[in-house]
């Protein structure tokens, strides 16, 4: 099949996938489609939002739908490494024998991230990183695709552990779920207190993702989209003789060049999912927003004035 064949078929099958999701999702549109866009490139995401918005039910859903093995991982502050990764335990024959933990599938639910202690957070650096975990000096694998889909409560910070910053900047996409609307909300009550069962179809398979990863990054991009994209990212950094005063006054610390390249990815699968070949400028902004938020460090006077991480990046285009 060639590209223009395959890019076709990836917008058809990028339709029926949201209409089948939405069978069991009552809008969130958008966030579905981050959430698509970071599986199609290979990417990890941090959904952030209260209790109640299905965070959990979305991911699980998509999971189905694709055709991928799924875990979910509940983050507690007594969670340990080897709760997550496995371990080595002696067996019968006093030989010892590698146990493989809840990461070892395709898709991880991280339930509530920010609960567990930062030891435990960073057991989920390499495996995001290198696609691998090492156990007792032993290096093991994890099947591809893979993609680690974490939850975060914005509102409770009692007994939380932020995420650090290396750990944010592994997540292509920070996507904020917000309360539906009324229309929204009376379609959730009504489904959700009914008997209606849902069967949903299978569109995808590992190889089928692996595939459209592939696909992704074949899809050529002009020079100026680079450019502007690189540029867009460089005007975070207050720290730079070139920053502007506003980014100065509100930003104390930049995106790094991992952003850049979240950018021109997101931005490519945006083009491809809407039935274009190559990525322009819009596709960078339609994805700049979720890739940048968690990237950006704003300071104590734009905590005072309320500016947030969103109004400084659309201030930036």
């Amino acid at each position: 099949m060639s590209d223009v064949a395959a890019i076709e078929n990836l917008v058809a099958k990028h339709q029926s996938l949201k209409a089948e999701i939405a069978k069991v999702i009552v809008g969130q549109e958008e966030v579905v489609e981050q959430i698509l866009l970071s599986i199609y490139t290979g990417g990890h995401s941090l959904l952030i939002g209260v209790p109640g918005l299905a965070k959990t039910l979305m991911v699980n859903t998509i999971a189905q739908t694709l055709g991928l093995d799924f875990k979910r991982i509940q983050f507690t502050p007594d969670l340990m490494p080897s709760d997550i990764l496995g371990s080595e335990v002696l067996d019968q024959n006093r030989n010892f024998k590698f146990i493989k933990g809840p990461i070892f599938a395709n898709i991880i639910l991280a339930d509530e991230i920010n609960r567990t202690p930062p030891k435990t957070q960073a057991a989920l650096l390499e495996a995001m990183q290198e696609r691998s975990v090492t156990i007792a000096g032993q290096q093991h694998k994890l099947e591809r695709p893979y993609f680690v889909l974490a939850t975060q409560n914005p509102i409770e910070q009692e007994g939380t552990y932020p995420l650090p910053e290396a750990q944010l900047d592994r997540f292509m996409f920070a996507i904020k779920l917000t309360y539906p609307s009324i229309q929204e909300e009376i379609d959730i009550v009504k489904t959700t207190t009914s008997d209606r069962s849902v069967n949903l179809s299978t569109l995808f398979s590992a190889d089928g993702i692996n595939d459209v990863q592939s696909l992704i990054r074949r899809i050529p991009v002009p020079d100026n989209v680079v450019d502007y994209t690189v540029r867009l990212v460089n005007r975070t950094r207050p720290n730079l003789e070139t920053a502007s005063d506003f980014v100065k006054n509100y930003i104390d610390w930049g995106a790094g060049p991992r952003a850049s390249q979240n950018l021109i990815l997101g931005a490519k699968a945006n083009a491809a999912i809407h039935g274009r070949f190559s990525p322009d400028i819009d596709d960078v902004k339609a994805v700049a927003l979720g890739i940048l938020r968690h990237r950006i460090l704003k300071n104590y006077k734009a905590e005072a004035e309320g500016i947030s991480e969103d109004a400084i990046i659309r201030e930036l285009f």
